[in-house]
């Protein structure tokens, strides 16, 4: 079982690691952690550092260091060798460069390990210089969990003498996963002074400020998901799957025994409908969706991309239970081993993957890929998803099933008006997304001779498009052939995967 931040952190203390590093944008509730972790290992005195103000709340050495980074480490020589004592230096990143403050950091790195003192680092990212890399440990600071959260908003309203229902604790709680104590206080504060008290529709605010934290990120996005299983045409198998799995992250589950579902791989052509499934899928659960745009993790500053993982793992497993959609995640980690970056994808990949197979926070991972070439094959080893799915081109009754959803949007009062029987046969080869663009060409043709759309007016926009199926022929036979040896379950009930495509 993994061990708390405070065990974690008292562990290192005991160990007498000497130089710690936490990244972490909640400054004040790590220092408040640290001063707790203090005083139970003896009243270890505190000493707290900023480059505007030196050390604060000790009067012998108020002030010393203001300005001077480097005079904040000689502390350690000021002090008697047997005081045990922990100095928190604040955005100390920003320094690490310099040659003579790395030179004296690995100075004290041997001297302190006789000593009952520890450096702690608090930053708000990683940045560590390569020659500081080995001396340097880095621990994190998780975000507030669910235990953590209620008891500051019962703190909160404690303090304005006003009580709050259960029912409206937990939905607060709920929805405040994922942020920063900071943050919670900002925005129930801001609830309260608009209407005096804590409402039901003040949570609306809390989704909000969630929404434009993960925006900040730059790396995840809170997604809208609208659609309903009902919307995916086909893929029968896949539904089904999914339908078995839809209480599988209530407390009941956990009762019976059941672990959280790991997540799955969609692997399949273009357009054939692996987006529309992550969406569905966190609808159809009542989950946040994520979106993971794997392209941002990677940043031009040395550490920064892992830095990136690290966070974009923390604050997913924040959030759970929650589904994290991973689009395309081919074109991501294509050919990582031989790509000239000094590691940097290859480290992303070993902390993602890791971090796949291990664990066992409540965090759907759905991951699509168009191209099985690319993908690394560790990726594809049983443990790291529940399951891989192929999602091929859809079949003649899957292509009806495609066309009733979008006609039963787009025309719900004249679906009958539609032969689907011949639309499906009439487009063979043809994806999900090549459907709806079809049915979009229609349109055009009939709103530009103000009339409605017809069968036929569907067939000659089928006639002008020229499916994927036969412009990336030689791709699309090596998926087939590829799920067909059994390296995938099939995301669609019936159909052969056996048969190629022919060229037109």
């Amino acid at each position: 079982m993994a061990r708390s931040f405070k065990e974690e952190f008292e562990l290192l203390l005991r160990a007498r690691y000497p130089i710690i590093y936490i990244p972490t944008r909640e400054e004040e509730r790590v220092e408040i952690a640290i001063a707790g972790a203090a005083k139970e290992r003896g009243n270890r005195a505190v000493y707290i550092w900023d480059f505007v103000e030196g050390y604060q709340d000790n009067p012998n050495y108020a002030g010393l260091g203001k300005r001077n980074p480097l005079q904040a480490l000689e502390l350690t020589d000021k002090l008697p060798e047997s005081a045990p004592a922990i100095l928190i230096l604040r955005d100390f990143h920003r320094f690490l460069e310099d040659v003579s403050i790395s030179r004296k950091l690995r100075n004290l790195a041997r001297s302190l390990k006789s000593q009952p003192k520890n450096i702690v680092i608090i930053a708000p990212q990683i940045t560590i210089p390569e020659d500081l890399s080995e001396i340097l440990t880095v621990l994190e600071f998780p975000l507030p969990d669910g235990e953590q959260i209620k008891t500051e908003v019962e703190r909160l309203f404690a303090a304005m003498g006003q009580s709050i229902q259960k029912s409206l604790l937990d939905e607060v709680v709920r929805a405040a996963r994922g942020l920063s104590i900071e943050r919670i206080r900002r925005v129930l504060a801001k609830a309260i002074a608009t209407h005096g008290e804590l409402q039901a529709d003040d949570v609306d605010l809390i989704l909000e400020e969630k929404r434009q934290t993960i925006r900040q990120t730059q790396i995840l996005d809170f997604y809208p998901a609208r659609e309903n299983i009902s919307d995916i045409g086909g893929l029968d198998n896949l539904k089904d799957w999914l339908l078995r799995r839809g209480g599988a992250f209530s407390e009941r589950a956990r009762e019976y025994g059941l672990p959280h579902p790991r997540g799955l791989l969609l692997v399949g052509i273009q357009g054939t409908g692996k987006s529309l499934t992550a969406k569905a899928i966190a609808h159809h659960w009542h989950l946040p969706l994520l979106r993971l745009d794997v392209g941002r993790l990677f940043a031009g500053l040395v550490g920064e991309s892992e830095s990136r993982t690290r966070q974009t793992i923390s604050l997913a497993e924040a959030l759970a239970p929650c589904v994290l959609w991973i689009d395309e995640i081919d074109k991501a980690f294509a050919g990582f081993d031989s790509k000239g970056d000094g590691g940097t994808t290859s480290r992303v990949f070993g902390t993602f993957i890791t971090w796949l197979a291990e664990k066992t926070s409540p965090v759907f991972v759905v991951a699509t890929a168009n191209n099985i070439q690319s993908l690394p094959p560790e990726i594809l080893r049983k443990g790291r998803f529940d399951e891989i799915f192929f999602v091929g081109l859809p079949n003649q009754d899957e292509r009806k099933a495609i066309f009733e959803v979008h006609l039963s949007r787009l025309r719900p009062q004249n679906i009958k008006n539609y032969d689907l029987e011949r639309l499906a046969y009439e487009t063979p080869d043809f994806s999900g997304a090549e459907i709806e663009q079809t049915l979009i060409e229609a349109m055009h043709i009939g709103f530009s001779q103000n009339r409605d759309f017809t069968v036929d007016d569907v067939l000659e926009a089928a006639s002008q498009i020229i499916p994927l199926a036969r412009t990336a022929k030689e791709q699309i036979n090596f998926l087939q052939e590829w799920a067909a040896a059994g390296k995938a379950r099939l995301a669609s009930r019936y159909g052969s995967l056996t048969q190629r495509i022919k060229p037109s």
